[in-house]
């Protein structure tokens, strides 16, 4: 049924305007209320991490700005940067055609990475190698 609603969309004219909320009731989240959200920085466009969202996270993150995550290990509402401070200020959100997964553009202020590292892709694959090879310097 929701893909139905997202073809539709597909035929739809360049810059058409649909209620925000209701693209977002239409939207697959998962069977545990889920739904996967890709984090990029507004300005270079690296992409810095990949988490979950469920509806309550994604509301507050569109009413306050701040990304707002679920974290699935601790089963609660994460603020990026609430402990750390190295948070995560919302410039744009964009859906995919399918309706099951999210793009964030934010402004990030300091590390994205729990690790310390700028993003959370450090761990790059050299397919001709067939190596990981780390990449970024976690901070002292």
């Amino acid at each position: 049924m929701k893909r139905i609603y997202f073809e539709k969309l597909e035929q739809a004219p360049d810059n058409s305007a649909i209620k925000l909320t209701e693209v977002i009731d239409e939207l697959a989240f998962n069977e545990q209320g889920l739904i996967p959200v890709i984090t990029q920085d507004a300005k270079s466009k690296e992409v810095l991490m990949f988490a979950w969202m469920n509806l309550e996270s994604l509301e507050l993150t569109l009413s306050t700005k701040r990304m707002t995550y679920w974290s699935r290990s601790r089963k609660q509402l994460w603020i990026k940067g609430e402990t750390s401070g190295h948070t995560q200020t919302l410039v744009s959100m964009a859906f995919d055609c399918d309706g099951d997964s999210i793009l964030c553009l934010v402004d990030q202020a300091g590390a994205a990475c729990h690790t310390g590292r700028l993003d959370c892709f450090y761990l790059k694959v050299d397919i001709e190698q067939q190596l990981v090879l780390i990449s970024g310097e976690v901070p002292s």
